[in-house]
């Protein structure tokens, strides 16, 4: 394989050799710089042992790492001298000789809402000149292989932790025995393997460790997917040090983070979901094996709000210097892509109301004080984790914070901030203990490519969810409250299935949304029978529009889950700009647990389905292990033919739409049940309203159209794209019927399309306002403006274009710019 590979067509490599060492744990100490877009500081890696998982393949990836040994020259693309960093650069940090590791018996650095102290200290960095030999050493040498990409890497070192006093009441390394560099890998290897009960001390031992001086620069080098470092003599990975500073800076282009400007106009930065994850923001190891926990102290200017996916509530801490220190940690082990920050001018949004006044919920289905554990102790490596945690398991609605630019304060106190305990609520009735202890919720700048994103503790919402009343918020919420549980509690092995996050988190939603709501039974299922006609649509598009080698949920067959000797793999289609955009993996996923559920009982599924979180979270998964457990929990003379085998050939590894499901909705037809059936009758009265002569005769009674749900409303407007033509009276009475131009963003973008189709002239501003308000949804629309070849569409595409270009998401933009040029 060749390693340059076309971030525009390829897969996404995953470089790490996560089977040779793995980090256990990041310390970041970084500073924002928003005049030159610029975070730079220092990351501490603290390894352990690798991979657990058996290897179960070679793949062409290893190609990749050959040619890595086999090139490295151990140089830098950046200049060899260090400069000098004082206690403007990189302050506060604690002198190595100055940091006393708590005991149990000591005064700790945690307040007591969960706080680690940011304690102020004078820096002891070492600034001497970075030596690089720029022979070549072979390959005797162990090499550490990190995903890196847009970094300026400036120095590494090992970290001397056996300097850090006070250690040795947590560590059992024989100090008198032990030669100098054994001791430190000793040294961490116990720190990496405290219990779980000593999480406080753990943390505070590798802060203590992460100021630690160095021992020794190790040789480096870059290109543009890895960062590759060697020490001299260190033969295999048991002898590499265990733990090594990376001192690093981003750059304004890496693609991990994006500068930007908020809905108020100030500036902020955030991490936005890239395809290439975290790499452009620290040195990692992004393979999902690698999980990690991890701490960061950052620092910005005194106006500055940092969140971040972080276990506590963070309180800034001033400077001597002038601006905010904030600190947050994690102690759940995570997948090194699950790391999440946003900087900016945030508003906390409060609620009007008193707490006595917030809505109580009950739920009538499942008893929200359900005990749904299943077992004494857990599956996964050990932490404090909530799902052993009694007073856990009854909390219905965990603490929440919401975040948003000043000018939509009021938009999310009237969309969003009632919603957030009840949707907490219906979704631990469903599925149990909230993985995470508590959540923020922050509405990202308008140049956010999707409508949601959830991460540890953290959830990103676009702003179009809180237009048109409360619909989209709250199924867009209970979607990214899903992902607590599939997608980040419980995590796919091989990032090619990602439906097992998706399809989850698509099925939960309805589910969620339905409880959060209260509806009765029979209201619930007419509203996710609605909500099936609507997906099975997009389904069909969706498959009718893109190739099929991407409309397999399971693509790497029965390479799934394998990685090369070193633990290297490929992310197939990782960096296809398109992929983003697609839909596949929410929708067959959905139709798959959908088919499941209804197959073998609702009440059998979601019973199974909270034992299955409760044996796998903290865990990776692959298909098989779902599906096996599922088939397994259920008598076989119940299983009415479903098999592992036939599960994963009919619905993971075939392109199209299953067979199964084909049958179930030629059985079924979704467009004749309930809510659907309702807007059918309505299509009906358009469509002879549109045939009407424009002058209409006296005394003829005028059509009485019903009241719409959002659902409803997207579903006519769809059914009306079907027609050949519609009349500009027809559009306008539309408009004017449903108040068109103040629905939710899906309703308002099949407006646009309906406006587009049939050149709808007066409605073209309100296409404007969506492609540079809604861009978490806009990029189809400027295919149907280009499609027609009409020039005055064409030429509000490239205005449009024009004014949002500069801070519109790269891989949008891309797909934008080929539609237009």
């Amino acid at each position: 394989m060749d390693t340059k590979l076309d971030p525009a067509r390829d897969d996404l490599p995953l470089m790490a050799n996560t089977s040779h060492m793995l980090v256990k744990h990041y310390v970041l100490d970084l500073d924002v710089d928003f005049e030159s877009r610029v975070i730079e500081g220092t990351i501490v890696l603290f390894f352990g042992d690798g991979n657990r998982f058996k290897i179960q393949a070679i793949s062409s990836q290893e190609t990749i790492q050959m040619e890595s040994k086999k090139n490295c020259t151990c140089r830098t693309t950046e200049p060899y001298h260090v400069p000098k960093m004082d206690a403007s650069t990189l302050s506060p940090r604690m002198g190595y000789n100055e940091c006393v590791v708590c005991g149990k018996g000591d005064q700790d650095a945690f307040d007591n809402d969960g706080n680690h102290d940011n304690r102020e200290c004078d820096s002891e960095i070492s600034s001497s000149k970075y030596c690089c030999d720029t022979e070549s050493h072979g390959s005797e040498d162990f090499l550490l292989v990190l995903d890196c990409c847009d970094l300026s890497v400036l120095k590494v070192e090992e970290v001397d932790v056996a300097a850090v006093p006070g250690l040795e009441r947590f560590t059992k390394a024989p100090k008198l025995t032990a030669t100098p560099e054994k001791l430190r890998r000793d040294i961490v290897r116990d720190l990496v393997a405290l219990p779980a009960d000593a999480w406080r001390e753990q943390l505070d031992c590798y802060a203590c460790c992460g100021r630690a001086p160095g021992c020794g620069e190790l040789f480096f080098d870059t290109d543009s997917w890895s960062l590759r470092i060697r020490r001299t003599g260190a033969r295999t990975a048991a002898d590499f040090p265990h733990a090594i500073r990376i001192w690093y800076k981003t750059k304004p282009e890496g693609q991990s983070v994006t500068w930007t400007s908020d809905q108020d106009g100030r500036p902020c930065v955030y991490t936005m979901g890239s395809p290439i994850n975290n790499r452009a923001l620290f040195p990692c190891q992004e393979p999902p094996v690698a999980m990690s926990t991890w701490q960061a102290t950052v620092r910005a200017a005194a106006s500055f709000v940092v969140l971040m996916s972080g276990e506590n509530s963070a309180k800034p801490t001033p400077l001597r210097e002038g601006g905010m220190s904030w600190h947050y940690y994690v102690t759940m082990p995570m997948p090194a892509s699950t790391f999440t920050i946003a900087v900016g001018s945030w508003t906390e949004v409060k609620p009007k109301t008193s707490p006595s006044d917030e809505l109580v919920i009950e739920h009538p289905l499942l008893s929200a004080k359900a005990d749904f554990r299943y077992a004494d102790t857990c599956s996964h490596v050990e932490y404090p984790c909530r799902f052993q945690d009694a007073s856990a398991a009854t909390q219905e609605i965990i603490p929440h914070r919401v975040f948003a630019p000043l000018c939509l304060e009021g938009a999310c106190q009237k969309a969003l901030l009632w919603l957030v305990p009840p949707c907490l609520s219906a979704a631990h009735s469903v599925l149990g203990t909230h993985p995470f202890s508590r959540l923020d919720i922050l509405i990202v700048p308008a140049n956010f490519p999707s409508l949601g994103m959830a991460s540890p503790h953290i959830i990103f919402l676009s702003q179009s969810t809180l237009t048109g009343v409360s619909h989209l918020c709250g199924t867009r919420l209970c979607h990214e409250i899903a992902h607590a549980w599939f997608g980040l509690a419980i995590g796919a092995r091989d990032w090619t299935e990602e439906w097992l996050s998706e399809g989850f988190a698509t099925h939960l939603e309805d589910v969620f949304w339905a409880e959060a709501q209260q509806l009765p039974r029979h209201e619930a299922l007419e509203q996710q029978e609605l909500r099936a006609c609507l997906r099975w649509r997009r389904l069909q598009d969706e498959l009718r529009n893109s190739p099929e080698e991407m409309q397999v949920l399971r693509p790497n067959r029965e390479d799934t889950g394998h990685v090369s000797s070193s633990g290297a793999s490929v992310v197939k289609h990782g960096l296809n700009p398109e992929k983003g955009f697609m839909q596949v993996h929410y929708l067959k996923g959905y139709f798959l647990l959908r088919f499941l559920a209804r197959t073998l009982g609702k009440e059998t599924y979601f019973s199974f389905l909270r034992k299955f979180v409760y044996l796998f979270h903290g865990q990776l998964v692959l298909s098989q292990d779902f599906l096996q457990m599922l088939l397994e929990s259920i008598p076989e003379d119940k299983r009415l033919g479903l098999t592992v085998e036939n599960i994963v050939r009919d619905w993971l590894e075939c392109s199209g739409i299953p067979k199964a499901l084909r049958e179930e909705q030629e059985a079924e037809d979704y467009e004749r049940s309930g809510l659907a059936r309702r807007v059918g009758s309505e299509v009906a009265k358009w469509i002879r309203l549109n045939r009407r002569p424009r002058k209409r005769k006296r005394g003829k009674q005028e059509a009485a159209f019903e009241k719409l749900s959002p659902d409803q409303t997207v579903l006519l407007l769809e059914c009306l794209l079907e027609q050949k033509a519609l009349s500009p009276q027809t559009l306008q009475r539309l408009q004017q019927t449903y108040r068109l131009q103040e629905q939710d963003a899906e309703v308002r973008h099949r407006w646009c399309e309906l406006v587009i189709k049939h050149k709808y002239t007066r409605a073209y501003e309100q296409v404007a306002r969506f492609l540079q308000e809604d861009q978490a949804m806009g990029v189809y629309l400027y295919g149907e403006l280009m499609v027609g070849e009409d020039a005055r569409q064409q030429q509000l595409a490239h205005r449009c274009f024009e004014l949002v270009k500069e801070h519109m998401d790269r891989a949008s933009a891309q797909v934008v710019s080929e539609m237009l040029f």
